[in-house]
């Protein structure tokens, strides 16, 4: 004859702990936010592919050759916006988006205040600086000067980690306070 009290108790403790495990999974999934619904996905608004009205400053030989080099290594698309014409200076000037974030190679380079607060991404010191409606970051560390300037409906600092890449590929760095 076989004792059924250590059976019984087996499927007594079996019966309450598989529901009790499966409450606590649930309450997990729902803490970690898996009964949230996504919201509607906004429809796609229509991209604008008309060229960028901006202007194009007379680049002297360097600038010009490292403005080049720039451009040929920038992305089709800036974080998810895609590239737009211009109007003039092509090889200096690059447009994406609708409103448009606009990068221009060449300018004159502002001078940095001593107590700027500057920003190191990705190897690349920029300086930002807000103006109505938009913020204009400047490249301070390199030989040639970079602005980007962003419209407020985006976030800066996505465009300028896609950015870092192709500027410290092309764009010789300089030393200034941003670095060591």
């Amino acid at each position: 004859m076989v004792d059924s009290t250590p059976r019984g108790a087996a499927r007594t403790a079996t019966l309450v702990a598989l529901p009790l495990a499966l409450v606590t999974g649930v309450a997990v999934y729902w803490l970690l936010g898996g009964f949230r619904s996504e919201p509607a996905a906004q429809p796609a608004r229509p991209q604008a592919t008309t060229a960028v009205e901006l202007a194009a400053t007379p680049l002297g030989d360097r600038p010009a050759a490292v403005c080049r080099a720039l451009f040929a290594k920038l992305p089709p698309t800036l974080g998810d916006l895609p590239r737009r014409p211009v109007t003039a200076g092509p090889e200096q000037n690059a447009a994406y988006g609708d409103p448009p974030v606009v990068l221009a190679c060449g300018a004159a380079r502002p001078a940095v205040p001593d107590d700027a607060q500057l920003f190191v991404v990705n190897r690349v010191c920029w300086w930002p600086v807000e103006e109505p409606g938009r913020a204009v970051w400047h490249l301070v560390d390199r030989e040639v000067a970079v602005t980007l300037t962003v419209p407020k409906d985006y976030a800066a600092d996505r465009f300028l980690v896609d950015l870092a890449a192709p500027i410290e590929g092309s764009i010789a760095a300089q030393r200034t306070s941003c670095t060591a």
